[in-house]
């Protein structure tokens, strides 16, 4: 055992369920993100006295959404059923909230990776342009226009309007 593993571990203990979270939003599977956590998590550990002593959050984010990419592109991506959306009903309706939360997470997931990865950084990471940019290697007008088309692509796809915020994009 080496004597960075306990930084390791208190790294892995402190971040790890934001990372998990951030996995989980990857993948939309709760199983295949502990799964990626734990492979990139791996993939970490034999390099984490070089990382650790800058920002090792942003090295393993960005560590988590290349191992999703990867996976991604080896993934079959065939035939895929969709359902009809229901039309908004017009009186309160309890499961409003979760109806909306399930079909914002489907509608991430059938994103492009590069534009899953963009809004889970950039919405749900509350990662600003640059480091949204730093993290998957691209400059910050990459960062933008993927925004921008993932953003689109979810306000078509949603049956309430999606707002963007004040992010600039």
């Amino acid at each position: 055992m080496d004597p960075g593993d306990g930084d390791f571990e208190a790294f892995v203990a402190a971040r790890g369920p934001r990372l998990l979270r951030m996995a989980w939003l990857l993948t939309g599977d709760a199983h295949l993100a502990e799964d990626l956590l734990q492979t990139t998590l791996a993939k970490v550990w034999p390099k984490w006295h070089r990382i650790s002593g800058e920002r090792p959050e942003a090295y393993v984010r960005r560590a988590l959404v290349h191992t999703h990419a990867s996976w991604w592109r080896r993934r079959w991506r065939g035939e895929v059923p969709h359902r009809e959306v229901p039309d908004a009903a017009a009186s309160f309706d309890a499961y409003e909230s979760v109806d909306l939360a399930q079909s914002l997470a489907a509608a991430v997931r059938s994103l492009p990776v590069r534009q899953r990865a963009v809004v889970v950084l950039r919405y749900f990471e509350d990662l600003s342009v640059e480091d949204t940019a730093a993290t998957l290697g691209c400059a910050p007008g990459t960062v933008k226009s993927q925004s921008a088309k993932a953003l689109r692509t979810l306000r078509a796809a949603l049956p309430v309007p999606v707002d963007g915020g004040e992010r600039g994009v």
